[in-house]
């Protein structure tokens, strides 16, 4: 079976690929990582289980809880489910709390792009495809068995699997919940200005046609030939929705939620930064092993280190320096790293006339010391950055220094511009840690000193995280922080995601490698505004060959131009730091999805 007509067909097509990305990005630009987005997530070169191809959070300045008033507690609940059988989801007791820097926005993981959603999102809801915990092979999840060959993906479903509201998982939940995040014409499409960036870049572009044979068989066919594809099925933001619960028009999923993860919603209180759920005893994977997860916020760095080593919580994420020595020293508590795939940078915004002069970008370079950053501020828990795509990911190039501090070679590049005698901008920065920016202030302050040497007059707009990714979204910023956990462990999730725009080709100006944030369909996770042709085709062409060795060259001559052009000062790549009370077992510590708290358990 396929879609209803040929016509309905047709227009759902078209309204798909003219998808516009509508929100911001935090992946994400916030997460990703363990903690997922993006923001989530593995080296890229590792082939997905069952698949063809290959390759495929926060502290600093230390903010006051941002969750103090208390409103009535909880909004909504999640159904109960089925009764368990006694062979899935038994649970060991205990309510396990986990702390982070910053609240959840939304409970609908089609609705964001940021890490913080999906820490919790990842909770309640499965996707086709997952990761392995800690690894970056793909494995399965609502499907069984899939495959990539040429344009056409092949996938076996699931059965006896049943959603928190109690209807069973088939393959038209795929189809409802993927029409609602990029069909326009579809009767339920969640709108422009609800989906986020993920729908068209995840899917939405690519995908031609869906049809099943069945409840459990589905073929999905691609408008080309597209590496990432089977990778991106894995990522938080392409989860399934219950197709009941998106044709209820009775249940806000930003609120509500129907998945069919370890863990149902029982208490959403946005007043207090509070998230509770309990474990679904029908589950059909392993675990739960808890009986509730406790989402706690906490915006001060050290007094969520405080609580975890008082023994009041038992994980806790974003973690910076001196946080992290708080940890360290106890013991009641361990800190627990592994490398991270994220990037950490901060974004010229080209729409302004000086960030138009590549020589200028290069002066603020050079100019800004991220060295200093990376071992003061950071306190040695990241690297300095050359480029976008971390180390550990196919195609990193491994040529590339990161841009030396050096005032002459940055005053000389003024004045080449014409701007030996200075400019003033302003500087957009988050006030909650992230992993890859875990001290936001004292680092703009520093890239404020800095720029100051060579005439550059930078002023500080601090705002909280949800309020500035609506700001940056919207291309209000001269010049902005922001980072990414990759989603999936491919290239194409920070080349393409963050730095291409996504446009038709005749929404492009000749001559000019900028585009404005209102162009139609163009992509706001490209703070940037960056278009550069040369860089996008080798992007564009790393997407359409499934052949390892050439996707790495390709992705390897981008990173030289995406250094060489710099439309980002790029600042770090981080490791992935958490502080585990000394009850917990079976945690993993992952760069991609999760976290997998289905798997922890409590001792006493």
């Amino acid at each position: 079976m396929s879609f209803d007509d040929d016509a309905d067909r047709r227009s759902f097509l078209k309204a798909a690929g003219g998808a516009a990305a509508a929100t911001a990005i935090a992946g994400c630009l916030g997460g990703g990582g363990d903690d997922s987005g993006g923001d989530t997530e593995g080296g890229g070169t590792t082939s997905g289980g069952g698949g063809t191809e290959t390759t495929g959070t926060e502290t600093g300045t230390e903010t006051d809880n941002p969750s103090t008033e208390t409103d009535s507690p909880g909004t909504e609940t999640g159904d109960g489910g089925n009764e368990s059988d006694g062979t899935q989801g038994d649970t060991g007791g205990g309510t396990l709390v986990y702390a982070r820097g910053s609240h959840s926005s939304t409970l609908d993981f089609q609705n964001s792009t940021s890490g913080e959603v999906a820490k919790v999102t990842e909770q309640m809801y499965d996707s086709l495809i997952g990761f392995v915990p800690g690894e970056a092979t793909l494995t399965e999840e609502l499907a069984t068995d899939y495959s990539l060959d040429g344009q056409e993906a092949t996938l076996t479903l699931r059965e006896g699997v049943t959603f928190h509201n109690g209807e069973e998982f088939t393959a038209e939940d795929f189809i409802a919940t993927f029409r609602r995040f990029t069909d326009a014409e579809y009767q339920y499409y969640a709108g422009d200005d609800y989906v986020s960036a993920y729908g068209p870049f995840t899917f939405g572009s690519w995908i031609d046609e869906i049809s099943t044979d069945g409840d459990y068989s589905m073929t999905i066919s691609l408008t080309q030939k597209y590496a990432p594809f089977l990778r991106n099925l894995a990522i938080f933001a392409a989860a399934l929705h219950s197709k009941a619960a998106i044709e209820d028009d009775s249940i806000d999923l930003s609120q509500q939620a129907a998945g069919t993860g370890p863990f149902q919603l029982e208490n959403l209180n946005d007043g207090q930064g509070v998230i509770r759920l309990s474990a679904y005893d029908d589950y059909w994977g392993e675990g739960p092993q808890v009986s509730e997860v406790v989402f706690e916020t906490i915006g001060q760095n050290s007094t969520r280190a405080q609580s975890l080593t008082s023994g009041e919580l038992d994980i806790a994420d974003g973690l910076g320096a001196q946080a992290s020595q708080q940890v360290e020293s106890a013991d009641s508590a361990e800190l627990r790293s592994v490398e991270g795939i994220n990037t950490g940078y901060m974004a010229f915004n080209m729409n302004v006339e000086e960030f138009q002069s590549k020589q200028v970008r290069q002066a603020i370079s050079y100019a800004i010391d991220t060295q200093a950053i990376v071992e003061n501020i950071y306190a040695g828990f990241a690297d300095q950055a050359a480029q976008p795509l971390p180390p550990n990911v196919l195609g990193h190039n491994e040529e590339l220094d990161p841009y030396p501090r050096d005032l002459d070679q940055a005053q000389s590049l003024l004045e080449e511009a014409g701007y030996g005698d200075g400019f003033s901008f302003e500087l957009a920065t988050f006030q909650n840690p992230r992993g890859y920016n875990p001290s936001p202030l004292p680092t703009a302050q520093t890239v404020k000193s800095n720029l100051s040497e060579v005439g550059i007059e930078v002023t500080i707009n601090q705002q909280s995280f949800d309020p500035f990714l609506t700001y940056t979204a919207e291309g209000q910023h001269d010049a902005c922080f922001l980072g990414w956990y990759t989603d999936n462990a491919d290239p194409d999730n920070f080349a393409y995601v963050l730095l291409h725009p996504q446009v038709e080709d005749s929404k492009l100006t000749e001559g000019q490698d900028w585009v404005s944030f209102d162009t139609e369909g163009y992509n706001t996770s490209n703070r940037a505004a960056w278009a550069n042709r040369e860089y996008m085709t080798l992007v564009e062409e790393g997407q359409a060959t499934y052949d390892e060795a050439t996707r790495k060259e390709k992705y390897t001559q981008a990173m030289q131009i995406a250094h060489d052009e710099a439309p980002w000062v790029y600042l770090d790549h981080a490791q992935e730091l958490r502080g585990v009370s000394g009850r917990v077992s079976n945690y993993t510590v992952a760069a991609i999805g999760g976290p997998y708290l289905n798997l922890v358990t409590l001792d006493g």
